[in-house]
């Protein structure tokens, strides 16, 4: 098998040469003479409904290939594709849709390592329950569930939990015997709740400091103890509109940068132009003029108008490059089990991107993309 090459720096500024093929990396050495563009590893969405108009969560249409293609080009290479609550009828349709395109598509197969369901067992009340439909909201149903990861062919990977619905912490315990990450989100869980979650096997925060009503109170609510427990890695939208600057860091320093992972929570409507839209995830959305999505009417967000691209870039004007690199790449892909994405090592995968670099050091437009030892960009 004919290796490659690529050339280039990383994130912490190391000239390096990588040979690749298929089969993986298989060497990186030392180039100090490497041109000065930003060779980083392919970047993991764990939290991604959409972008540029397609959408997973329709059940009209099967998307998902297209979609894992159209991520190229913001370099994401892995991604875990979010179906929000819906009832029992419509997800197993959209679990089915994906199950067929990762069984029929190589290529989804590669990036679809596994889905993300994100409710419908999640907090009823208004503003926790943030675009998700309140006529489908409902208590875990452990038969349901595994009616949809059979229908999944077993690809349900992550599903985000509130730990305050009935029956919620012995579903808790279920997920993580069966090797689904269990994650807290769209919750007004109490600390008590939140802790018991973890000690059933919960191991994620779905988007951390969202999914709560714009007023809470400020010591008892489900944001501390999130950040007190280790068990939890704390998923952050760095968009520049789910989280302020200064709450966005401080989570960061809270939490501690090795727990914690971006995510873009990107919709269908992620790049399209400003606008009242009709969707199948969240009915009628407004683009706004600074690319944020909002329920048409309303002060809440309905999911990203960025890609993880966009929200690393945001992320290294609060933390440095490296930190932030890591927090879209090997962070993630560890929170997966997949120990051989998410790095620039011998014996990984071949998932490699190329960026030029802003006058300030910044992370410029893609110059290669490289997927499973194929050049795609």
């Amino acid at each position: 098998m004919t290796s490659e090459v690529l050339e280039g720096r990383t994130a912490a500024g190391r000239g390096v040469r990588v040979h690749y093929s298929p089969a993986g990396i298989e060497e990186v050495t030392d180039h100090p003479s490497a041109p000065d563009l930003l060779l980083i590893p392919g970047l993991v969405d764990l939290q991604l409904n959409g972008y540029g108009g397609l959408d997973v969560n329709d059940p009209t249409a099967n998307e998902l290939p297209a979609l894992v293609r159209a991520l190229w080009t913001q370099g994401v290479t892995t991604v875990c594709p979010t179906i929000i609550s819906a009832d029992d009828a419509t997800t197993t349709t959209l679990v089915k849709q994906a199950a067929a395109a990762r069984a029929s598509d190589p290529v989804v197969r590669y990036a679809v390592p596994g889905l993300h369901l994100e409710g419908p067992y999640i907090s009823s009340v208004e503003g926790a329950r943030g675009a998700h439909d309140p006529a489908v909201v409902r208590d875990p149903d452990a038969a349901e569930f595994d009616r949809w990861q059979a229908a999944a062919d077993g690809a349900i990977a992550i599903m985000t939990v509130a730990p305050e619905r009935t029956g919620a912490i012995e579903f808790t315990r279920h997920l993580a015997a069966n090797g689904v990450l269990p994650s807290v989100g769209h919750s007004l869980a109490s600390a008590a709740e939140v802790h018991a979650f973890a000690a059933a096997g919960g191991r994620m925060s779905t988007h951390l400091g969202n999914g709560l009503p714009a007023q809470i109170d400020r010591h008892q609510n489900p944001i501390w103890a999130q950040l007190t427990d280790d068990a939890l890695t704390a998923g952050l939208i760095a968009d520049g509109h789910h989280l302020p600057p200064d709450t966005f860091a401080a989570l960061v320093r809270a939490k501690g940068p090795e727990r914690c992972v971006l995510t873009s929570d990107a919709a269908a409507l992620a790049g399209c132009a400003p606008g009242d839209y009709r969707t199948a995830v969240g009915g009628a959305v407004t683009v706004t003029p600074d690319g944020g999505l909002r329920l048409t009417g309303t002060p809440y967000l309905a999911g990203s108008g960025a890609s993880l691209l966009d929200c690393l870039r945001w992320a290294t004007n609060h933390l440095p490059l490296e930190v932030a690199v890591t927090m879209a790449t090997r962070t993630p892909a560890d929170l997966l089990g997949l120990h051989d994405r998410g790095r620039l090592e011998p014996g990984t995968r071949a998932d490699l991107l190329r960026f030029t670099k802003t006058p300030t050091g910044g992370i410029g437009a893609p110059v290669t993309v490289v997927v499973n030892g194929q050049l795609v960009a």
